[in-house]
């Protein structure tokens, strides 16, 4: 692990591959993580925990993460806490969801613009989490 990433926030969604909810949250985590805070944040594929990747167990370990869930089953927390991580936040698709009924998924490949827009509110309370992190983590420096 680099000195550039010891201070990046892991944004780690489920892998929901073929679930509509998966894709929006995959979705939220590129516009953070590509947009919304470079630099800050990183991505990890859910599945190198799932096999139990020592990189990936060790970055968990290492660094602050919020984990997006698609459906119940909390697949991205999950196995962050079996990897011996911490969710510093949870997220689940569906309340944000819940909070805009009007934004259905078009299809799974393609959100379609309602879809989008749902991913961008996700990104929003994603970046909301990351900046509380942050702060936190400034006034423990200071």
């Amino acid at each position: 692990m680099s000195s550039a990433d010891d201070d990046k926030v892991l944004i780690i969604p489920c892998s929901g591959i073929g679930k509509a909810f998966g894709s929006v949250g995959r979705e939220a985590t590129y516009v953070v993580v590509d947009d919304m805070r470079p630099g800050e944040t990183d991505t990890l594929c859910l599945s190198l925990l799932t096999l139990g990747d020592e990189e990936a167990k060790e970055r968990v370990r290492g660094h602050p993460v919020i984990t997006i869930d698609g459906c119940p089953k909390a697949c991205a927390e999950v196995n962050v806490k079996s990897a011996g991580g911490r969710s510093a936040a949870n997220l689940k698709v569906v309340d944000t969801y819940r909070e805009h009924p009007d934004l259905k998924v078009q299809a799974v490949l393609d959100l379609g613009e309602p879809g989008r827009k749902l991913a961008a509110f996700l990104a929003e309370k994603v970046v909301a989490e990351v900046d509380a992190l942050k702060d936190k983590e400034d006034e423990a420096d200071g």
